[in-house]
């Protein structure tokens, strides 16, 4: 049987869901006050997502949600409709604004269901107030659900303005390997994003990779094209799948400077996404954009 437990404590900064089940051999650990991210994840025994101790959320932004964009927009400057927006920089050295918004929200506990097979909760963050170069209404929900072999992640926004307005989603979970040299990421791309010192996009080089990506000293902030929805991460001790339902996708990896730590990161976009269009969509007034990702250990 699986249960839920929610521990807030205002004085310590501290706002979280852990969902577990009776042995603990399956269980994950949420934060509402960190953007609705999921912290920490055991599946089947396997600690696939660890806490990065001494890299610290500001700078990894750790499976956080990116919205309304994913990665970065140059000087923080796009045109949407005719007019010109100013996003805050918030990576000052590239001088860049970074992986939106939602990252250091609060969302609110809706909903949550357990059963023998599976946990689920229901979080919600609303946005009713404009935000710099983003003067738009929207409510994001987040619903999780554990079972013992896997996590699924269903996000939906909805448009609350009375304007249309644009986005990508990406979400950005670090993954642990005990042998990261010795991992494999599987997935099948022919384009590779060329980006240049500050990670904008150049544009697209063909770069063709049909189903195997050796992993081993690389050092990588790389972005690449999917050609399917499905990625493959194998590590000496356990490999899982992580699907989409967007078909249009992109995976960006990072090596963070922590050892046998590999960012793998399903997005709708790519970087500065709201000047290039790559994968940019829009969303209509009471319009909702719905997302599944699923991680499933094989």
């Amino acid at each position: 049987m699986y249960h839920i437990k929610h521990t807030k404590d205002s004085k310590k900064n501290l706002d979280y869901i852990e969902m577990v089940d009776f042995k603990k051999v399956s269980y994950a650990k949420i934060y509402l006050n960190l953007g609705g991210s999921l912290q920490e994840l055991i599946l089947n025994n396997n600690h696939v997502i660890k806490d990065l101790v001494t890299l610290t959320y500001d700078k990894t932004y750790a499976s956080s949600i990116l919205f309304p964009f994913a990665n970065r927009i140059e000087d923080g400057i796009y045109k949407f409709d005719g007019k010109d927006y100013y996003l805050d920089i918030n990576q000052v050295q590239e001088n860049n604004a970074l992986h939106g918004f939602i990252y250091n929200k609060t969302f609110e506990l809706v909903e949550k269901k357990v059963t023998k097979e599976e946990a689920s909760i229901l979080l919600r963050y609303e946005e009713k107030e404009y935000t710099q170069g983003f003067p738009y209404n929207y409510r994001i929900d987040l619903k999780y659900t554990l079972t013992k072999h896997s996590l699924d992640l269903s996000v939906s926004v909805k448009n609350t303005d009375i304007n249309q307005f644009p986005f990508t989603l990406g979400w950005h979970p670090y993954f642990n390997s005990a042998n990261l040299y010795n991992s494999i990421v599987r997935f099948k791309s022919h384009k590779h994003v060329y980006f240049d010192e500050r990670n904008i996009t150049h544009g697209l080089r063909d770069f063709e990779i049909n189903n195997e990506f050796k992993i081993k000293n690389k050092s990588l902030d790389d972005c690449f094209v999917l050609d399917s929805n499905k990625i493959l991460f194998e590590t000496p001790d356990y490999s899982f799948e992580l699907t989409s339902s967007e078909k249009d996708c992109f995976l960006q990896l990072y090596t963070p400077p922590k050892s046998n730590t590999i960012a793998i990161e399903p997005t709708t976009g790519i970087s500065n996404s709201f000047n290039n269009k790559i994968g940019l969509k829009t969303l209509e007034p009471n319009d909702s954009y719905h997302i599944n990702w699923k991680l499933k250990l094989n």
